[in-house]
């Protein structure tokens, strides 16, 4: 798809403004954040234009950052903090609305051959990263952002599962820039995978255990243990899976009744299909429960 007006802009402002710059991503959301900004103010329906003009923008970014050499994954990041906070500018910031950012920004990822993993984690990172401040729930935000990265790579061909770890990678990232409560993020995360995967008819069961691969892999980093990041993703995955059906959440349950990555996972009893995901629950689950 060619490169939109929009995009065009973009790009011409990162080659002029990224080459050299000491910190990419910062550059980036200074660069994008007022083309973002006037393009949605001079729209009547920001949801209907978001995942075109975000598209379009990550498509531009990723085209400046092959052009001049930089780094595309701090582009990205910085991209996707500038269309979050440029919604917030003229709207409300909803889970919605940063499930189609990353959706978005992965479909641009086409246009240019970039991988989609690494574009779905970078963009995760900067959605959560764009949160701070704002009304929406850290819980919340992760379940929207993870939701559309998997819809993002089933639109593209990505595979759901190493979009899921990579997805999983980056809200963790961007909750620990923001300061927020991890753990709370990683259920959030795996909720959002599971129920996402659900959506677009994708194996439930192999995104489940690759979002308690990824929080696993990504704990060392945030100085969590692994145990409570595998605990907090089986929940979170149970709880999405509980969503979708009683049936769906049992065959979760029991995949998840393991040794994952040398962790044993230990889920706890997920919230009631009609209760908000703001916790990681109480007693543990198992697959009989």
């Amino acid at each position: 798809m060619p490169l939109g007006e929009l995009g065009s802009r973009v790009k011409n402002g990162l080659i002029r403004s990224v080459k050299g710059a000491g910190d990419v991503t910062e550059t980036t959301v200074k660069t994008v954040s007022s083309t973002v900004v006037t393009a949605l103010r001079g729209t009547k329906d920001v949801a209907t234009e978001l995942t075109r003009l975000t598209s379009d923008v990550i498509q531009g970014a990723l085209e400046a950052a092959q052009e001049v050499g930089t780094s595309a994954g701090s582009v990205v990041k910085g991209a996707a903090i500038a269309v979050v906070q440029g919604v917030g500018e003229v709207a409300t910031v909803t889970a919605g609305v940063l499930s189609d950012t990353v959706r978005a920004a992965i479909k641009g990822t086409r246009e240019v051959g970039a991988d989609v993993g690494t574009t779905a984690r970078n963009a995760a990172e900067g959605a959560i990263t764009a949160t701070k401040g704002l009304t929406i729930s850290l819980t919340d935000a992760a379940t929207g952002v993870a939701t559309g990265a998997i819809r993002g790579a089933r639109e593209v061909g990505g595979d759901l599962g190493t979009t899921a770890k990579d997805a999983m990678r980056g809200t963790i990232n961007g909750a620990r820039e923001v300061g927020g409560d991890v753990l709370q993020t990683i259920h959030g995360t795996s909720r959002g995978l599971v129920k996402g995967t659900a959506e677009v008819g994708g194996d439930v069961v192999a995104v489940a255990r690759s979002s308690v691969e990824g929080a696993i892999a990504a704990a060392k980093d945030v100085g969590i243990q692994a145990s409570d990041a595998a605990s907090a993703a089986a929940t979170g995955a149970i709880h999405g899976a509980r969503d979708v059906s009683e049936a769906t959440a049992k065959s979760v349950a029991q995949a998840l009744d393991t040794t994952i990555g040398g962790v044993k996972v230990v889920a706890k009893s997920p919230f009631k299909k009609d209760e908000k995901g703001e916790g990681t629950g109480g007693g543990q689950i198992g697959p009989g429960s």
